[in-house]
């Protein structure tokens, strides 16, 4: 008899069934798992195969014309494989299973699985403390301007709004890209000086509002959100991620000593950074808030996000979401982006509280300022700072990339684009 134990997910008739003391489900799933020798789940196996199936209709499609399929069958003990078993005979991580389901009316018995985004319980391995300690030690405002007298024009608040930097993106993985551009890490802080220098150049206020739309970092272990997309990259994670720190460092240390106060807005809830650019904003906020007074970030979790200054409001997004949305929020509004967008107002009571609202995402890679289409508020596409990845130059083209200033008095946008 084998008495080496496996994980399998059971329902509580099938533990009260092997003896086993009852417990609660997994978080997000119907059944709890338990430790059971493969004799305990041979003899669950031989009596009713349909329950080791645990997946909702929606998380997979069957492909009829699949020509290979990975068998179930254990020839040497004349029964189906449960997952366990299966996962461990071809090599498959078991834990990053989000569902299966057996499949056993074609001509080999086979599962259907889904795996799930990984990025949030490895991310945690970083020593996060370490970062932050590496970031803060000797911490010294870095003055990029001359510091001349300046006359304040009186405007309410500065906005720098910035998104979809791919840290750790390879734009030339091949060596053969239509439009080659260097996006390394001196390349990447280069661009965060820049934005910085514009940013003291056109301020009109003593208050500065900086808004990240999302895909800060290109993807964890060349992954998007999602998985199953792979990802050329010039960076380990652990680059990307001191990269990625430098960068919103570089931000913070040029503009803390020129504004009376600054709002930090990260967007944390993409389709490429997902998880990890949460871990990095998190750390970003630990050293910001506590280096100085005059300094607040706010990391979002949601798809939409809103905040007030004064009667505006801003709705802030990046166009798509870690998980859920096939298709976003598109460049050019259409009668389902009005429908959602016109709904979450509704539903946070925005118009009764504010008399200009302002939608803005990123995503898409285009600067798109729509002020017509919807009668109730603006539709903001900000344009990406980084350039177009390898994919694509070649399904499409080169594109511009910049970032975009603004600035509000009384209600009213002066909006100032800067393309790179």
């Amino acid at each position: 008899m084998d008495n080496k134990k496996v994980r399998k997910y059971l329902t509580a008739t099938e533990a009260e069934k092997l003896g086993l003391e009852i417990k609660e489900p997994q978080k997000g799933h119907t059944k709890a798992r338990y430790m059971v020798t493969a004799e305990q789940v041979k003899s669950l196996t031989a009596t009713k195969v349909e329950t080791i199936s645990e997946t909702n209709p929606n998380d997979y499609k069957n492909n009829k014309n699949e020509k290979f399929v990975m068998s179930a069958w254990n020839g040497s003990t004349g029964q189906n494989m449960c997952i366990d078993e299966y996962c461990e005979v071809y090599n498959l991580p078991r834990k990053d299973i989000t569902s299966y389901k057996f499949i056993s009316h074609t001509g080999t018995p086979h599962y259907n699985i889904v795996f799930k985004e990984t990025i949030s319980k490895e991310v945690e391995e970083f020593d996060f403390a370490g970062m932050i300690e590496k970031h803060t030690k000797d911490l010294k405002p870095i003055d990029l301007v001359s510091k001349l007298p300046y006359e304040f024009k009186g405007s309410d608040f500065d906005v720098l709004t910035y998104t979809d930097v791919h840290v750790g993106m390879d734009t030339d993985s091949t060596g053969n890209s239509m439009y080659a551009v260097e996006w390394n890490k001196e390349a990447i802080l280069s661009e965060a000086r820049t934005m910085v220098q514009r940013t003291l150049k056109v301020r009109e206020s003593r208050t500065l509002i900086v808004d990240e739309l999302g895909d800060f970092l290109d993807g964890y272990n060349a992954q998007t959100t999602r998985g199953g997309h792979a990802l050329p990259q010039n960076m380990t994670n652990e680059e990307a991620f001191d990269c990625a720190l430098q960068f919103k460092m570089i931000v913070l240390n040029g503009l803390v000593e020129h504004y009376d106060n600054i709002v930090f807005n990260n967007i944390c809830n993409d389709n490429h950074a997902g998880s990890f650019g949460y871990f990095v904003n998190s750390a970003f906020k630990e050293i910001a808030e506590r280096s100085y007074g005059n300094v607040s970030v706010s990391n979002y979790r949601q798809f939409m996000n809103h905040y007030y200054i004064g009667r505006t409001c801003f709705i802030i997004t990046h166009g798509k979401d870690d998980s859920s949305l096939k298709f976003g929020f598109k460049p050019f509004l259409d009668s389902k982006g009005i429908e959602k967008i016109d709904q979450y107002c509704k539903q946070n009571e925005i118009y009764k509280f504010s008399n200009k609202v302002i939608f803005k995402k990123g995503d898409s890679h285009q600067a798109l300022f729509d002020m017509c289409t919807s009668d109730d508020f603006f539709y903001f596409n900000y344009p990406a700072l980084s350039p177009s990845s390898q994919w694509v130059q070649t399904n499409f083209k080169k594109g511009r990339r910049g970032f975009v200033n603004e600035s509000f008095t009384d209600g009213d946008l002066i909006s100032k684009p800067k393309f790179i």
